[in-house]
């Protein structure tokens, strides 16, 4: 398989060290960014190819990796299932919006393409959607992130967002993906609340569901990306298993 990435930031980073070493189960071969240098420093990793436009590579591809905002999942990933192919959405908090999912996976339909969206930067989202099969009664996330990784300076732990998941993503488009991957999967959006805590220094998110299955919680403690620290490692490790279980004849979980 013949992979695009759209977004050469730090997702895309970790993604193409994988290829680089050869562990990564579908060749990286075309990048695009606004950013031309960061697209070159990965190309060259791999002996890829740069593209000035996204549409210069929607030829060459089965897949693209949408690792650049929210905006560019509204704005490009459309171009993208236009022409077939599919697509890997890293930017989950642009799916939030129900009109925008119901747009694009019409799109995909109509073309014969998948969108795929990786579990990202939590344990327990294959959890919550088996619970959504039944009655979800509450589903829950606190997100504890050093305040450097939030954008602001302080020394004492501050709560930044209380409410519904489609408000804290358009607050915090770069921070809380997850937040969009949980309300997803569980058919309902959930209660969110963003703490900046001067005393953790790692990405932490802790999720509470309970419905008519019982309850679960689950806490994820994420190291950071050291390039860009609102990235957690474990949602481009999220990126490259999907990848590499499209090749694979047993799957686990849903």
């Amino acid at each position: 398989m013949k992979v695009g990435i759209l977004g050469c930031g730090a997702i895309a980073n970790i993604i193409t060290s994988f290829a680089q070493e050869g562990k990564l189960g579908v060749e990286i071969a075309f990048f695009y960014d606004r950013d031309m240098e960061r697209a070159e420093n990965l190309a060259s990793q791999v002996d890829g190819r740069v593209v000035l436009n996204l549409e210069d590579m929607l030829e060459e591809v089965d897949l693209v990796i949408e690792a650049a905002s929210p905006q560019a999942v509204e704005k490009m990933v459309p171009i993208i299932l236009e022409k077939g192919k599919d697509v890997l959405i890293m930017s989950v908090g642009g799916l939030i919006n129900p009109a925008t999912r119901k747009n694009l996976e019409a799109i995909a339909k109509k073309n014969n393409a998948k969108i795929y969206a990786p579990s990202g930067a939590i344990v327990g989202l294959d959890g919550i959607k088996a619970a959504s099969i039944g009655k979800i009664k509450k589903a829950t996330l606190v997100t504890r992130k050093p305040p450097r990784s939030l954008g602001i300076d302080t020394l004492e732990k501050t709560i930044l967002y209380q409410g519904k998941a489609s408000a804290a993503v358009e607050k915090f488009p770069l921070n809380i993906n997850v937040a969009a991957a949980l309300s997803i999967a569980a058919g309902m959006e959930i209660d969110v609340e963003i703490i900046a805590d001067p005393e953790v220094d790692r990405n932490m998110h802790e999720v509470v569901v309970v419905g008519d299955f019982g309850e679960f919680r689950t806490v994820t403690e994420n190291v950071r990306c050291a390039i860009n620290p609102k990235t957690s490692v474990l949602a481009a490790y999220s990126a490259i298993k999907l990848l590499n279980s499209l090749n694979e004849n047993l799957r686990v979980g849903t």
